[in-house]
């Protein structure tokens, strides 16, 4: 099942895909049990939004071998942590803005998990059913202030810094969710092609790891690192994600002002 958030006249709405029809969630994703409401036909004339509302998002540095070594960093041993506010999430479709801040903006292809169920010190082995489903997301970061600054909350922080979406796909199992393709292309070219398997650490550990930390809530984001191959963005780029069974986020480059 495919579920998502679309803005309407009144305002947003969780709906989800059942058999090529866009159907209500009128409880939303995170109840008990889903429920399904009215049809709104097989096209909906309003903007598909980012679907996740979260109350934080934890991202993980270094997740896969060859990110580390393309900028001479260490592959950590455990899982390196850092948080993007929510203020950053954009929608596929939307301008991803580069701050007059930064000179070295670059785009980071990731596979993001949307937690279900509140979770707090929770198994690797049980991880996996507080997971509503996954969804696909662009970790766009400020390089230059990345390593200039001694944390990493400026360089990944800027509105706009998260594109999410389309969809949350739920139903995968966590065998098959280790292994999908993940590319990105600028402008069509491609700059970053991985697998998932090839993460240092499985999202079922991250979950494990994270929440020894802090409480995820129903909606929070877990941004599981990117692959090789970042590079700088400019103004009137377009980057697309693309991950296998997922779909495709697109985001057009624009500059502040």
């Amino acid at each position: 099942m495919k579920i998502g958030r679309i803005e309407t006249a009144a305002g947003f709405e969780w709906v989800a895909v059942d058999d090529g029809e866009i159907r209500r969630l009128p409880d939303g994703p995170f109840a008990d049990q889903l429920v399904m409401g009215a049809s709104i036909g097989a096209a909906v004339d309003a903007r598909l939004a980012a679907p996740a509302t979260p109350t934080k998002i934890v991202c993980v540095g270094r997740n896969y071998v060859a990110h580390a070594k393309e900028h001479d960093a260490d592959v950590p041993t455990e899982p390196l942590l850092f948080l993007k506010p929510p203020s950053a999430i954009i929608g596929s479709g939307m301008e991803i803005v580069l701050p007059p801040l930064s000179q070295q903006v670059e785009h980071e292809a990731e596979l993001a998990l949307v937690i279900g169920r509140r979770c707090r010190g929770v198994t690797a082995d049980r991880a996996w059913r507080h997971v509503l489903g996954v969804t696909i997301a662009n970790d766009v970061t400020a390089r230059d202030l990345q390593r200039s600054d001694a944390q990493w909350t400026r360089g990944k922080g800027f509105d706009t810094f998260c594109p999410l979406g389309p969809w949350i796909v739920t139903g995968l199992s966590e065998e098959e969710e280790g292994d999908l393709g993940v590319r990105c292309t600028v402008n069509g070219e491609v700059r970053q092609q991985a697998r998932t398997s090839e993460m240092v650490f499985s999202p079922a550990v991250l979950i494990a790891y994270i929440t020894a930390v802090m409480t995820l809530e129903p909606g929070d984001l877990i941004l599981t690192g990117t692959p090789s191959g970042v590079s700088r963005l400019h103004p009137g780029d377009e980057v697309t994600v693309e991950i296998e069974r997922l779909g495709t986020l697109t985001n057009p480059v624009v500059s502040a002002g």
